[in-house]
């Protein structure tokens, strides 16, 4: 019984960002569960490498190109996807950047729109096009990627414009949960601590003193891994969570203890 409330079997899940990191980890889970995931990626080569990784694991998985910035494209993206498989169950809205160390006075308007763009208009639009179409069907889950930095001003990197854009996602996540929750689709979010991505690995490798910072400011004393992150996803993506709407899940080693 618990452990059947995990399978996606049947189901279409829909992944953006999912050409590498988190969202690559989060098809992978997904599509192990039996869904059948559709990696929606800006990057035409990084889309196509994770469809043929995971096709060559054995799991059912397609590609498109998508801009998440651009709400007609996001529209079309999600006609395309009905079209061809009559369903959308799942989106995980993974999308996003983070373009830290810089200081909230040296923030430029194209530093500060470029982060709410792709991290929270971009969210936005995602959940619009294809929460519709749940809402349609009267089922669905959506799983947003949120952080830490939503609940918390990181140290010591320089970085409102994210942290910003986080808390705006992790609140939007509660205003549709509550909006749709009568109506059979739930809206949840993962707030991650740094997790070991392309996006953080500069800082891991160049910058020792920063990383020797996250390490003691986290009670486990390690970064996380992609696929601690995915787990949860699934998790929330799945039936075992069905009682679970507007949720903020923490997965932070223990960082927003301190």
């Amino acid at each position: 019984m618990y452990l059947a409330k995990l399978r996606l079997d049947g189901r279409v899940a829909v992944v953006t960002g999912a050409g590498q990191g988190i969202g690559y980890a989060c098809a992978e889970a997904l599509g192990e569960a039996g869904a059948v995931v559709v990696v929606a990626e800006i990057m035409t080569d990084r889309m196509q490498e994770a469809v043929s990784h995971l096709k060559a694991k054995g799991l059912k998985v397609s590609g498109l190109v998508l801009d998440v910035t651009k709400s007609a494209d996001v529209d079309k993206v999600c006609a395309a996807i009905i079209k061809e498989h009559g369903r959308i169950d799942v989106l995980v809205n993974n999308a996003g950047i983070a373009r830290s160390f810089v200081k909230a006075e040296d923030t430029s308007d194209e530093h500060w729109r470029a982060h709410m763009d792709i991290n929270l208009d971009a969210v936005f639009w995602c959940c619009r096009a294809f929460g519709r179409e749940m809402l349609k069907a009267g089922r669905g889950s959506i799983v947003n990627i949120g952080s830490m930095s939503g609940m918390i001003a990181n140290k010591p990197q320089e970085q409102a414009f994210y942290n910003a854009s986080k808390a705006a996602v992790h609140h939007l996540t509660r205003s549709l949960a509550a909006e749709w929750a009568a109506r059979g689709v739930r809206v949840n979010a993962v707030a991650p601590t740094y997790v070991e991505t392309p996006l953080t690995k500069f800082a891991m490798t160049d910058m020792p003193d920063v990383y020797k910072t996250w390490l003691e400011m986290t009670p486990m004393g390690r970064v996380g891994q992609p696929d601690e992150i995915a787990s949860v996803v699934h998790f929330l993506a799945s039936d075992a969570s069905s009682l679970m709407t507007g949720s903020i899940v923490l997965a932070d080693g223990g960082y927003c203890c301190w």
